[in-house]
């Protein structure tokens, strides 16, 4: 989502407060809604007296909430039955009397001046007698009825013949249902209500209360109309905190507005040239999404792979089938270059053992980058565990991963359009998938260079500690160039055998010994080997891994071989491989005779030409 412009923050508190204040200004009237008698919920047009204030009931619908905790209604004729049931959409409610008997109450009970109803729409007038015998043909009141005498009800246009000989009036009912006759024994009372008509606004989730009150000529007219719910227990309390919350935010927008001012304008900036680079890019791009999207792709970000300088990686599904690995950038540096570089960078690339970018997000200033994802993690995880045999994964297989990892480098230098210095060369950037096969990944620190001179002019140290070339950190070893990584593969490989991260001194020798001149002192059979061999090929593999590693890390670029030389060194046979010279040596020359390598003079005459932008 695009950052608002500033001069549309002030408006936009403005007007968030405004709706603020009027979807509780709603209920200023009326401070407590909703409330409740027992289990029954009682809302407008219903209000509970002592409870809620008149403006929260319309006239008529007053509730009483007894001791027991039972809502009563009180009807016209000192008439009090109790709630049952309310339905506010269908506008009905339920009442009965707890003794049982709704005939002796229904003699008093007239609606002519209620808001209320009966349900039924067929009303009848009884006539109610008290007789000593009793007859089949009457309705018979068993609730009235005594030991000694019957209650019966007929029509009051009906013959007085059908009535026995000893029979008295008792009171007469006007426009009752007939079911409350028949069936006295049932004691609930069905009512409805027309005014207010506020079941429309129950349908459609929202809440009916007063819009207005009025009084002209001594008659006072209530104006209802829908009001958004509001959460139960909001109280004036809750208003008055939400006046002054918003009063605050009004107050404290200009003491915001210079930060967001400054920020806004150093975000742009950096934005405008991501947004130059992803026109230029748009082409042969890959996937674009959005931050929703990457939210959605993550499971908002559920399942946390790892974190590194640049950002963290979370686990991602595009579809029910394809999992991927989304990186996060959080510590973006510069105008976005780690971003540019490996998206541009991993555009050019299509090889077996390089990461495949699926896609990336630049939404804002939010930017995500989306891999592949492989479930055995990195190199690192297997290489520092050779003496665990469930992650031990065998020298054959080892060997072909380090073949793999140097072909890719191989096709960094010597296979794309422009060279791909990539700087960043160690195990926890070598990835696996299901068949072991490495993949390259993290671009983030990559060169491009000509593939005709490949000296790059540095300014700054690039990469991780103990994988830097020497000439990174000093030109007295001779230029930048593609050797660099040559040296990064080459500490790779010897960690690769050692099984000890590359940083760390052996616990078996002293502090002093570096680790390379450990792998040395093992080829030179001046260590005891404790590594975990158990053929002999087993054991021509590691001297291979380490002879190969050996060269690649020589102080000076031009010793190291290419990679296309390293490759074949890998693919060739292990024991016609003559072991380089021990710069490492701290007790002198070695004892054991090696194969004469000529050494070439320094690159000093090339031209050291600049990165390409």
């Amino acid at each position: 989502m695009e950052t608002l412009p500033v001069n549309s923050f002030f408006p936009l508190c403005f007007l968030l407060i405004l709706l603020f204040s009027e979807s509780v200004g709603s209920w200023n009237s009326c401070p407590e809604p909703e409330t409740s008698c027992g289990k029954l919920p009682v809302r407008f047009p219903f209000r509970v007296k002592g409870h809620q204030s008149k403006q929260c009931g319309y006239p008529g619908f007053d509730l009483e909430c007894s001791s027991a905790k039972h809502a009563v209604l009180e009807l016209p004729g000192s008439v009090k039955l109790n709630v049952k049931r309310i339905d506010y959409k269908s506008q009905t409610i339920q009442l009965y009397d707890p003794s049982g008997c709704l005939l002796r109450h229904v003699r008093y009970l007239t609606l002519l001046h209620s808001p209320f109803q009966f349900i039924d729409r067929y009303l009848y007038d009884f006539t109610i007698f008290n007789c000593s015998s009793p007859r089949d043909i009457i309705l018979h009141s068993r609730c009235l009825s005594g030991s000694t005498y019957q209650v019966y009800a007929v029509y009051s246009d009906e013959d007085i013949e059908v009535l026995p000989l000893f029979c008295k009036k008792i009171f007469n009912v006007s426009s009752i249902p007939f079911d409350i006759i028949e069936h006295d024994d049932n004691s609930t009372l069905y009512l409805m209500w027309s005014h207010p008509m506020c079941e429309h606004c129950e349908l459609k989730g929202t809440r009916c209360g007063f819009k207005d009150i009025t009084t002209r000529n001594n008659t006072t007219s209530y104006d209802t109309t829908c009001l958004e719910v509001r959460h139960k227990g909001l109280s004036n309390k809750f208003v008055i905190t939400g006046s002054i919350l918003g009063s605050l935010l009004l107050v404290l927008t200009p003491v915001v507005i210079h930060y967001v001012c400054n920020s806004y304008k150093s975000r742009k900036e950096s934005q405008a040239i991501i947004e130059k680079f992803l026109k230029d890019y748009r082409a042969r791009k890959p996937t674009r999404y959005s931050y929703a999207e990457i939210k959605r792709i993550t499971n908002h970000f559920e399942v946390k792979l790892g974190e590194g300088s640049f950002g963290t990686v979370f686990k991602g599904n595009v579809s029910s089938e394809f999992e991927v690995a989304v990186k996060i950038l959080t510590n973006s540096e510069g105008n976005g270059e780690e971003f540019i570089t490996e998206v541009g960078t991993m555009g050019k690339i299509h090889h077996v053992n390089i990461i495949r970018l699926m896609g990336f997000c630049a939404d804002g200033f939010r930017r995500a980058l989306v891999y592949e994802y492989f479930p055995n993690g990195s190199l690192q995880n297997f290489i520092n565990s050779l003496d665990k045999s469930q992650n031990f994964v065998g020298w054959k297989k080892l060997h072909e991963i380090a073949l793999g990892i140097a072909k890719g480098i191989e096709y960094l230098h010597q296979g794309c359009e422009q060279r791909i210095l990539h700087f960043d060369i160690k195990p926890h950037n070598i990835l696996l998938d299901d068949d072991f096969t490495p993949k390259i990944c993290d671009f983030g620190l990559a060169k491009l260079c000509s593939k005709d001179q490949s000296i790059v002019s540095m300014t700054n140290a690039r990469g991780t500690l103990g994988y830097i070339a020497p000439e990174v950190f000093s030109r007295n070893f001779g230029n930048v160039s593609h050797k660099a990584d040559v040296y990064s593969f080459g500490m790779l490989l010897l960690e690769l055998i050692g099984g000890r991260r590359i940083t760390h001194d052996t616990t078996e020798n002293a502090p002093h010994i570096h680790y390379p001149e450990w792998i040395y002192n093992i080829l030179e059979e001046r260590e005891d080997v404790r590594i975990h061999i158990d053929e002999d090929s087993d054991a021509k593999t590691v001297k291979k891994l380490g002879i190969v590693g050996l060269w690649c890390i020589q102080w000076h670029p031009v010793d190291r071989p290419s990679m296309q030389v390293a490759v074949q060194m890998l693919e060739g046979e292990g024991d016609k491989l003559p072991i380089p010279s021990n710069p490492f040596n701290s007790e002198g020359t070695s004892t054991r005779k090696r194969s004469s390598v000529p050494t070439r003079s320094l690159m000093q005459g090339l031209e050291i030409i600049q990165e390409v932008e």
